[in-house]
C-alpha cells in the first residue's frame, strides 16, 4: 500500500546535521536527568510492598494518611490514587521479611473505620530478590544489544552494526530520560517495554538498511548520500503506516488501559516516536560519517559472487564426474 507517492527524492541527508544536533541535545539532556534524578525503582527492583485498596466511594486519602501515620509498619508509606478516586495504592519499603502476618489482614485492621473497602492486591518483594531482578534486567539489556551488534555485523557490515547500535542507544537513552523526568516507577513492565523498543527500533532500522543495500547494489550512483535519500524515500510509505498504526495502538493503551499498563504504554509511546526518527536521522547519517565506500563495497560483493560461482561450477563438475 502506497501512503505517499513520491515523484522526487527527499533530501533527508541534507537535514541530517540539524537532526543529529537535536538528537545529541536530547540524549545529553536525558543523561543529565538520569544523573540528577535517577530512576524511581518500583518494588520489583527495589523491594517492598504494594497494597491496592478499593473503596465503595471516593477514598478519603487524607484520613487514610492520618490513620496510617500512627502505625509503625506504615512509616514512610506513600498513599496515592490508583486509576480512579475509589482506589488507592499504599507503597511501603516493608518486605515479607519484616512482617510476620499477612499484609492484607494488617491493612484491613489499620484502615478500619475509614469506610467500606476491600483489599484487592498485595505484592511483596524482598530487597534481595529486587536486587537480583535489577541485575538480571540490566544483563538482559546488555545481552540484547550485544546480540544485535553481532547479528547486524554478520548480515550487513560492521559500519551498519555500529550505526544500528548508536540508534538503539539513542532511543533507549531518551526513553529512560522521559521515564526519569515523569518519575514513573521502573518495574518489570518497563523493562519489558524497553526490550520491546529495542526490537521495534532494530526492525525499523534493518528495513531501512535493507533498502540502502539494495540501492547500493542496484543504483548507478556512487554518492552514498544520494543512495540513502533514494532508499529512505522508498521506505517512507511503509515506515509511516507501520509507525502510525503502532503508535495509535500504544497511545490508546496509555490513555484508556488503566494504571497497571500506564508505564509500559508510556515507554512505548516515547520509544516509537524516537525509534522511527532514529532509523532515518541517526542510523543512516552514521554510515556517511564512517566513510562507507560504495565502490569498494560493490567490488567486495562482486568478488563474493565470483567465488560462489566458482564453487557452484566445481560442484557441478564433480557431480558430473569431470573432476
Amino acid at each position: 500500500m502506497e501512503f505517499f507517492r513520491q515523484t522526487k527524492t527527499i533530501n533527508f541527508m541534507g537535514k541530517s546535521k540539524i537532526a543529529i544536533a537535536i538528537s545529541i541535545v536530547l540524549v545529553l539532556a536525558s543523561w543529565g536527568i538520569l544523573a540528577t534524578k535517577g530512576l524511581n525503582f518500583g518494588i520489583d527492583f527495589a523491594g517492598g510492598t504494594i497494597v491496592q485498596v478499593k473503596y465503595d466511594k471516593a477514598a478519603p486519602i487524607d484520613t487514610i494518611r492520618k490513620t496510617l501515620a500512627g502505625n509503625a509498619i506504615y512509616t514512610g508509606a506513600q498513599i496515592t490514587e490508583f486509576g480512579s478516586p475509589e482506589e488507592i495504592i499504599i507503597r511501603l519499603k516493608t518486605s515479607s521479611k519484616d512482617v510476620t502476618s499477612d499484609m492484607g489482614d494488617v491493612t484491613r485492621a489499620a484502615l478500619k473505620g475509614t469506610g467500606n473497602f476491600e483489599v484487592r492486591r498485595v505484592d511483596i518483594v524482598g530487597p534481595k530478590v529486587g536486587g537480583e531482578l535489577r541485575e538480571k534486567g540490566v544483563m538482559a539489556m546488555l545481552l540484547a544489544i550485544l546480540g544485535i551488534l553481532i547479528y547486524v555485523a554478520v548480515r550487513f557490515e560492521w559500519r551498519f552494526a555500529v550505526a544500528s547500535i548508536a540508534a538503539l542507544i539513542h532511543d533507549v537513552s531518551i526513553a529512560m530520560g522521559a521515564i526519569s523526568l515523569i518519575a514513573i516507577d521502573v518495574n518489570l513492565d518497563v523493562l519489558a517495554a524497553l526490550l520491546t523498543l529495542l526490537g521495534y527500533s532494530l526492525n525499523d532500522t534493518i528495513i531501512v538498511f535493507d533498502r540502502i543495500r539494495e540501492g547500493i547494489t542496484g543504483s548507478k550512483s556512487t554518492d552514498l548520500a544520494e543512495v540513502i535519500n533514494e532508499s529512505v524515500t522508498k521506505t517512507l510509505s511503509r515506515t509511516t503506516l507501520t509507525s502510525l498504526t503502532t503508535f495509535f495502538v500504544v497511545l490508546t493503551l496509555f490513555m484508556f488501559g488503566g494504571e497497571i499498563i500506564h508505564a509500559f504504554a508510556f515507554t512505548l509511546v516515547v520509544g516509537i516516536v524516537v525509534g522511527t526518527y532514529s532509523s532515518i536521522f541517526v542510523a543512516s547519517p552514521i554510515l556517511l560519517w564512517f566513510g562507507f565506500d560504495i565502490k569498494r563495497y560493490r567490488a567486495k560483493l562482486a568478488e563474493a559472487a565470483k567465488r560462489r560461482a566458482e564453487k557452484d561450477k566445481m560442484r557441478s563438475m564433480y557431480e558430473q564426474g569431470t573432476v
